[in-house]
């Protein structure tokens, strides 16, 4: 093998494929980057073999041809380099050697024939979305998802292609965040994936904000094709929890809160929160919510803020960051929060079909 590339274009490349690679895999040829140039394209692939991520290229390829070669080195030489054009050379070895400039620059790679193929998605159902819809779903959804490993089935998040609709779910059993959007899709390819969150991240950082997305999935393996990427990733295997039973179909009070404004009251207030069991204290009275969280052993902090509201006074408590996490990532300028009363979960809502529901912390 033997190519030209673009100095900037390949550092892109290697960036997008090097964070799949797991440095704790006991296989070597895992920590590579497997590299093949054929009519002027590169193909780099990088997998941790439950994900794989693949990104094409443009290249002069002067002699066509496949390698590994590690990822870690490879990116930190293409970091460093201060030149636009780079040449690739491999020979019989797999021992790439890189002209720079000045600079030279000779890798121990392995053959592509120790490196897993990619996963094949056979008989697979196909739906197609807006690049950026689909990635402002996930970041309105993600952060709901569990980080305990003992609870496997909530560390991913739920694609649910039912009814028209796509719903993306995630949950970690004291929250839970769902968005929906209508989608053209045929009856008979209704299915519900349960995608790990390593896969989310790659997804968040790899995707545009507009174009198309192409998904297409299997019970076991779900891919997504988009601007010259191509990422596979195994699925979560069991049946999601019912979430539909956690999201209260009435509230007693709703109150309408200037997203900004309330973030920052709270972002101030829970700074004297020391723990997750104090919470902060929403108090609302008429046309008016007061902010308090309190810590024995530090001190106290309280806001208010005015608000439309005209109902009992109505006082609940609840993690902070909980509280925080839907609010950083919306945009409206306006967000819904609808309560029934201190026990009961309290509900935000927004225009973009978003509903994120929260258990409050009992107060003492």
């Amino acid at each position: 093998m033997k190519i030209k590339v673009k100095k900037e274009a390949m550092l892109a490349s290697l960036q997008k494929v090097q964070s799949v690679i797991n440095p704790r895999n006991t296989l070597a040829v895992l920590a590579n980057v497997l590299f093949r140039a054929q009519d002027g394209k590169l193909e780099l692939t990088a997998t941790d073999m439950a994900l794989t991520l693949r990104t094409t290229m443009e290249a002069e390829v002067l002699q066509p041809g496949s390698t590994t070669i590690p990822a870690k080195r490879i990116l930190g030489v293409f970091r460093e380099l201060a030149v636009a054009e780079v040449e690739l050379e491999v020979n019989d070895q797999n021992i790439t050697l890189i002209h720079a400039g000045s600079s030279h620059f000779k890798i121990h790679g392995i053959s592509e024939n120790e490196y897993p193929n990619l996963p094949e998605l056979a008989d697979a159902k196909t739906y197609t979305l807006d690049q950026g819809d689909f990635k402002n779903m996930l970041k309105l959804t993600s952060f709901a998802a569990s980080l305990d490993t003992n609870r496997q089935l909530l560390n991913g998040v739920l694609l649910s292609f039912k009814n028209g609709k796509l719903s993306v779910v995630a949950t970690d059993s004291r929250r839970l965040a769902h968005v929906e959007q209508e989608v053209e899709f045929p009856a008979d390819a209704a299915l519900d994936l349960i995608v790990p969150l390593k896969t989310v991240d790659e997804l968040l950082k790899t995707l545009g904000d507009s174009g198309p997305l192409k998904i297409m999935a299997t019970p076991k393996q779900v891919g997504f094709d988009f601007n010259s990427v191509f990422i596979v990733s195994k699925l979560e295997e069991g049946k999601y929890p019912n979430y539909q039973q956690v999201i209260p179909q009435a509230s007693n009070q709703r109150i309408d809160l200037e997203r900004e404004v309330f973030l920052s009251a709270i972002r101030r207030t829970s700074q004297l929160v020391i723990d997750v069991v104090s919470g902060v204290k929403l108090t609302f009275s008429k046309n008016q919510l007061e902010i308090l969280a309190q810590a024995p052993e530090v001190g106290e902090a309280r806001e208010t803020m005015a608000v439309k509201y005209k109902g009992p006074e109505i006082s609940i408590s609840f993690n902070p960051h909980f509280l925080m996490d839907p609010l950083k990532v919306l945009t409206d300028d306006e967000v819904q929060l609808h309560l029934t009363d201190d026990t009961s979960p309290g509900v935000i809502r927004s225009t973009v079909n978003f509903i994120y529901v929260l258990m409050p912390i009992r107060s003492s």
